[in-house]
């Protein structure tokens, strides 16, 4: 098992910046992808980024690419997304989640086997 707590979200203005954090705790010897996903009101989730175990490789959504940095940090069980320009469009619930198997792309929502509660982020115009 693996548990996962996500922190950072709030209310920003457009143009502005949030960190985002997924602490993981439990069974967390590796190695397990995280991703980011997000789903807005009325909306599908999707996924926004992912980081593999060694951080050797970064994936993100053409909607947030150039905008947002996934990054890890193994020792303190931490991956981070920073974002910034935000939009109102990227106004969503955003969760973290862990994959464990080597099954499906990175990019697919059913590749993730763990997933935290998420948190909010409001971007206002």
């Amino acid at each position: 098992q693996v548990q996962l707590v996500e922190s950072g979200g709030g209310l920003v203005q457009a143009g502005g910046s949030l960190r985002l954090s997924c602490t993981a705790s439990g069974r967390t010897l590796g190695p397990y992808t995280i991703g980011w996903f997000r789903q807005a009101p009325g909306k599908e989730r999707e996924f926004v980024a992912a980081i593999t175990w060694t951080g050797s490789s970064e994936y993100y959504s053409d909607s947030v690419k150039g905008r947002s940095t996934i990054s890890r940090d193994n020792p303190k069980k931490t991956v981070t997304l920073q974002m910034n320009s935000l939009k109102p469009e990227d106004t969503a619930v955003y969760s973290c989640a862990a994959k464990v198997r080597p099954l499906y792309s990175d990019y697919e929502e059913v590749a993730y086997d763990y997933w935290g509660q998420g948190t909010q982020v409001t971007v206002s115009s």
